[in-house]
């Protein structure tokens, strides 16, 4: 006989994650944005389905983009209520179904014995949405017709145990039952379970539509730049415009100019110019002027004689003979020192180098690429450039515009770079939250797409296996909006703002502590009175387990400073 079933906890936690932002428009739940949308509109949607592709395609249509709402609320359930039983925390979805306004949900049956792989859920359902609009459109019905709470229930059962388990309707107030009523197992406990699953595949002419998606995409993949480490991505107008320029370039010899922000990934573009040229089986030598020191420079670039100078003792090959029959990128031009300024312009205007110690020129035949983050026209003015060797340069020049002018391409690029970190770290995880991606959009991205690079990083060290990455991993000093929450009477108000106590500047400059030895204090103390649970000193706190995180690692990283 089943255990009995608890009571459902309060579900004031959850209200507390709801925020209506009326400043920018947009309600989220925790970092999930969320809509308020007509009835009417989704049931019209549904009306459109079933008189485009009929019934049976509808249905599965509409469980699997309920099964994809489900896997999404089922990675706040174990964030929400870390410490609860498993009763209590699995009930994070039933709650958030009915907060969500899709139907009241009173359990009848939780039977779970996980070790064993054995789960059996009955629930009742009354005041379902899908069952009202649907015999509203199209009358007294012979089978269940609650097909997207359903797949809800699947896909956050699914995700909420990390294994495949599959609801079915066993009644339906469509059909005249005074309740709708769902039975779930785990899927290896179905008779069925292998049929029940099919429903959740994509539809063959869904299939089919994919893969000639992904035949299309394969296609433009062979027509985009990329180098060995893949395709540039990027969607943005700016992008385009870039990338146009370079495809014109490439399959000429004119010599390109790379001109951009620290970090905006200007050795990456010229890789892809090389590879998408004539030249792409010939070597590609990258040099970074800023880098060599300025007595190597020019037997770095040309090359010296043995004896050409003290300590020369074997003929040094320089760069631009490495790169012969290829592509040499001079990186940070900006910073390479006039007089290998002048020997640079000769190369460019006569195909040749002459080795340091050398009394007879080299022919050299390489296609040069520069890269600068400098204004070459004012370090002319200032004398630190010379000037008939940037109208050399200038030809060709290309622009790669900043992160913060591609805004589109942030989420391509965060994407990507979360699977390669993922990879690397050996993690899985999730994706993004809604909130860390509109955080992403809206940063300034001083440093471009390599500050991006580390955050990204960070965001998955930080992230829980298997959950979602949140804007406070990405930044963790960004201030909350100022939102409306829910109460229980489904009212909105404003958050509480809690004034602090009188006297306490004061008491902070009588203590003589600073700020952060303040914050190490509290940090400390809420560990320790939570026994040192994390979650709970993080609800003390006010703030969350993966910011209280970050903070103990600052505290434990000014505590090893300060030792």
């Amino acid at each position: 006989m089943p255990p009995p079933i608890p009571p459902l906890p309060s579900d004031d936690d959850l209200r507390r994650l709801v925020h209506f932002s009326t400043v920018d428009g947009r309600i989220w739940l925790s970092g999930q944005r969320m809509l308020l949308v007509h009835a009417a509109a989704i049931q019209a949607l549904r009306r459109e389905l079933m008189s485009s592709i009929g019934p049976a395609h509808t249905r599965r249509l509409l469980m699997r983009a309920g099964y994809a709402s489900g896997e999404r609320d089922a990675l706040l359930a174990r964030q929400v209520r870390p410490d609860a039983s498993v009763f209590d925390a699995f009930s994070v979805g039933p709650q958030l179904h009915m907060l969500e306004g899709m139907v009241r949900v009173a359990p009848r049956v939780f039977d779970l014995d996980e070790a064993a792989g054995h789960f059996h859920g009955v629930f009742q359902w009354d005041h379902s949405w899908e069952a009202e609009v649907h015999q509203r459109d199209f009358g007294p019905q012979d089978a269940p017709v609650c097909w997207m709470l359903l797949g809800y229930a699947s896909g956050y059962t699914s995700g909420f145990f990390r294994r495949p388990a599959l609801f079915k309707e066993v009644q339906c107030t469509a059909c005249g039952a005074e309740h709708c009523l769902i039975e779930g197992r785990f899927v290896h406990e179905w008779p069925d379970g292998e049929q029940l699953a099919r429903d959740y595949d994509p539809d063959s002419m869904l299939v089919r539509l994919d893969e000639l998606q992904s035949q299309v995409e394969a296609l433009r993949t062979q027509l985009e730049p990329a180098d060995e480490q893949g395709p540039l991505l990027g969607r943005s107008r700016a992008f385009q415009e870039t990338v146009a320029l370079l495809r014109k370039a490439a399959p000429t010899q004119v010599t390109v100019l790379l001109t951009g922000e620290t970090g905006v990934g200007k050795e990456r573009f010229a890789r892809a110019l090389h590879a998408m040229g004539p030249r792409a089986d010939k070597p590609f030598v990258a040099v970074n002027c800023a880098a060599l020191p300025a007595e190597l420079i020019e037997s770095e670039l040309f090359g010296a004689e043995k004896g050409a100078y003290t300590g020369a003792t074997a003929a040094r090959v320089g760069r631009f003979e490495r790169a012969h029959g290829g592509t040499l990128l001079l990186d940070e031009l900006g910073e390479l020192p006039l007089p290998a300024q002048a020997k640079l312009l000769r190369v460019l205007q006569q195909g040749e180098v002459e080795r340091l110690g050398a009394s007879q020129p080299r022919k050299v035949d390489v296609r040069v690429v520069a890269a600068t983050n400098v204004d070459l026209e004012k370090a002319v003015e200032e004398g630190r450039f010379r000037r008939d060797l940037l109208y050399r340069l200038n030809v060709y020049p290309i622009r790669i515009p900043p992160l913060r002018e591609r805004v589109d391409d942030i989420e391509p690029l965060a994407m990507h770079l979360l699977h390669q970190y993922a990879a690397a770290h050996g993690k899985r995880v999730a994706g993004f939250t809604d909130l860390a991606m509109t955080a992403m959009r809206h940063h300034d991205w001083p440093g471009n797409v390599r500050e991006l690079e580390n955050l990204i990083e960070r965001g998955v060290i930080l992230a829980v296996h298997g959950e979602l990455v949140d804007a406070p991993m990405l930044f963790p000093q960004a201030p909350s909006a100022d939102a409306l929450t829910l109460n229980a009477a489904g009212q909105l108000e404003s958050p509480a703002v809690c004034a602090p106590p009188a006297g306490l500047y004061e008491a902070l400059q009588r203590s003589g502590l600073t700020l952060d030895a303040m914050e190490d204090a509290l940090i400390r103390e809420a560990v320790q009175r939570a026994g040192g649970n994390l979650a709970a000193a993080a609800r003390a706190l006010g703030i969350t387990r993966p910011q209280l995180s970050y903070r103990l690692s600052r505290l434990q990283e000014r505590a090893r400073n300060a030792s």
